[in-house]
């Protein structure tokens, strides 16, 4: 029976996204420090709707033209000319509860726009805070699935990798899973799992090791939390919206 089942990829950089069918799966965008985490919070703690752009010019026109909030990083801060950023802790409830935010971050929302461009047949953001509703999905959909790891300004690094083994751990009987990298993000999640925290500050990883030195421990801390914002975050008609996994 295992030739039924749907396969399992991961594109360990959108560099090597181009290297995978995205047009005939359901594409999970993994950008766990900090975008996706704080996509699934925001949505978690009440945002009516994401929209998720790929240049800050952009997200300042749009935010304009709906009045929405408009935020985004480049490379770890605050990008210019927008007044919030990629923290997960800047979106409870009493600020983002029925309101849009249209984002911009220097490799996540950049990665969604390559998927789409390449014509995916399903996109969703995963993270962390929402990894029981991410895994619940992709087995329920039984189609196939591309990890797709936002990496840094195309550099595989380690936390995203993880997220992909934490997927792959949980879901592997699902699916054919006949891919190198994607063994690579297990092995590597099996190894980290006791802490993960830990595990990323011990071996200095680069975005740990780039946030940490903004002051940012406790965000790293917060989107390496399981299900703390345990809603599924799907993308449809140039929107992220929650749904119920």
């Amino acid at each position: 029976m295992s030739q039924l089942k749907p396969s399992l990829y991961t594109s360990l950089s959108p560099s090597l996204l181009h290297l995978y069918d995205v047009s005939s799966s359901i594409v999970v965008i993994i950008d766990v420090l900090r975008a996706t985490s704080t996509i699934a919070t925001a949505l978690h703690n009440g945002a009516k709707n994401i929209i998720p752009v790929d240049s800050v010019a952009e997200c300042i026109r749009i935010g304009k033209q709906i009045e929405g909030i408009t935020a985004g990083e480049r490379d770890g801060q605050i990008a210019e000319g927008l007044k919030h950023g990629n923290s997960p802790f800047e979106y409870p409830t009493t600020f983002i509860g029925k309101k849009t935010l249209v984002l911009t971050t220097t490799n996540g929302t950049r990665l969604l726009h390559m998927a789409l461009d390449r014509g995916a047949k399903g996109i969703i953001t995963g993270s962390f805070p929402n990894l029981s509703a991410v895994c619940n999905y992709l087995v329920q959909q039984n189609q196939n699935v591309v990890l797709a790891c936002a990496a840094w300004k195309d550099r595989i690094n380690i936390e995203d990798t993880l997220f992909a083994g934490a997927v792959i751990n949980r879901i592997k009987d699902s699916f054919n899973i006949n891919c190198d990298s994607s063994k690579i993000a297990e092995t590597l999640y099996n190894e980290a799992k006791p802490d993960l925290f830990e595990f990323i500050k011990n071996k200095d990883a680069s975005h740990y090791h780039r946030l940490s030195g903004f002051g940012l421990e406790k965000d790293i801390r917060y989107c390496l939390t399981e299900d703390v914002a345990n809603v599924l975050s799907i993308y449809k008609d140039g929107n992220l919206i929650a749904q119920q996994a």
